[in-house]
């Protein structure tokens, strides 16, 4: 599928097949220095920034989008080494650099006060840009997410796990570890898991060095220390800003209700859905109930 450009974008082809009734969306692609970064700009109407996290990309909201594009207008980047999007040289896919290619992309489409809508990264990342910008943001949606140095041991263990030396690395670079097994076992609802569905999450990844991005994420839950602390510090900057909470209880991953309170503290201008039937991967599980997340906010608003 091919896009309209915008002024200093260029258009692409699909770097992979995906099924047009799954993802039925027009490709936008962003030079961002000697690469690119794709993005899905869907609708008319209030603004909502969809940010995922890894290894997922903006297929991941297809189902919110697909639901909401006649009432809002819905943008979900792919941030570099993700989805269809490619990275420049040198990029070393850390959240500060993804957070930074985040806020250069609401720069070139002027987004002005839009509804932020955040899960795993897409939390730090996306917070990292709402703590020093309050007054462009609406509200936030929040799911199964944090924006502070991990203190949990599950989060620790995780990212000592998922993103060590050499164990770690071979997971991920060799066999694609976390596109083929933790997205699905992140996904409560087995029947939603479909083989297009795998496909979708582990053709972005073809080779082990396309790979590296999804090691990076797990490796940085510890070495993002105190970038995240930064976030933190600056939280108190959200104190009246609208928020939605979504919360997925069959998270394994290192997001019990602990965290979810940590969420309720820091945004006290808050309503919380706990969802009993959902995983990590709240929008696979269930998205219906993030764009009635979307659509509450908006009318709170």
């Amino acid at each position: 599928m091919l896009s309209i450009p915008l002024e200093g974008e260029i258009i692409l082809n699909r770097p992979f097949e995906l099924d047009p009734a799954e993802y039925p969306f027009t490709d936008r692609w962003l030079p961002y220095r000697d690469g690119y970064i794709h993005y899905v700009d869907e609708g008319q109407g209030p603004v909502v920034l969809l940010l995922h996290g890894n290894p997922t990309w903006s297929y991941l909201y297809r189902n919110v989008i697909k639901e909401l594009r006649t009432e809002f207008r819905l943008i979900a980047p792919d941030y570099p080494g993700f989805g269809m999007s490619q990275a420049p040289d040198g990029y070393r896919f850390t959240p500060q650099e993804q957070s930074k290619a985040v806020y250069d992309l609401i720069q070139h489409l002027n987004l002005k006060e839009f509804i932020l809508v955040v899960q795993d990264w897409g939390g730090p990342i996306g917070l990292n840009y709402a703590v020093r910008h309050r007054d462009n943001l609406r509200g936030i949606v929040v799911m199964n997410t944090w924006a502070w140095p991990a203190e949990i041991w599950p989060m620790k263990l995780f990212s000592l796990a998922m993103g060590g030396w050499p164990v770690g690395y071979w997971l991920q670079t060799q066999y694609n570890f976390f596109a083929k097994v933790i997205v699905p076992h992140g996904i409560h609802h087995a029947e939603n898991v479909t083989d297009r569905l795998r496909k979708a999450y582990t053709d972005p990844f073809p080779t082990p060095k396309s790979r590296i991005p999804t090691w990076v994420f797990p490796r940085y839950i510890r070495k993002a220390r105190k970038w995240l602390a930064d976030i933190e510090s600056k939280m108190s900057n959200l104190s009246d800003l609208p928020a939605q909470i979504l919360w997925g209880t069959k998270d394994s991953a290192g997001f019990p209700l602990e965290q979810m309170a940590k969420w309720q503290k820091y945004l006290p201008m808050n309503e919380t859905e706990i969802l009993e039937d959902a995983s990590h991967y709240v929008q696979e599980d269930r998205p219906e109930r993030v764009a009635a997340a979307i659509r509450t906010l908006s009318n709170r608003i």
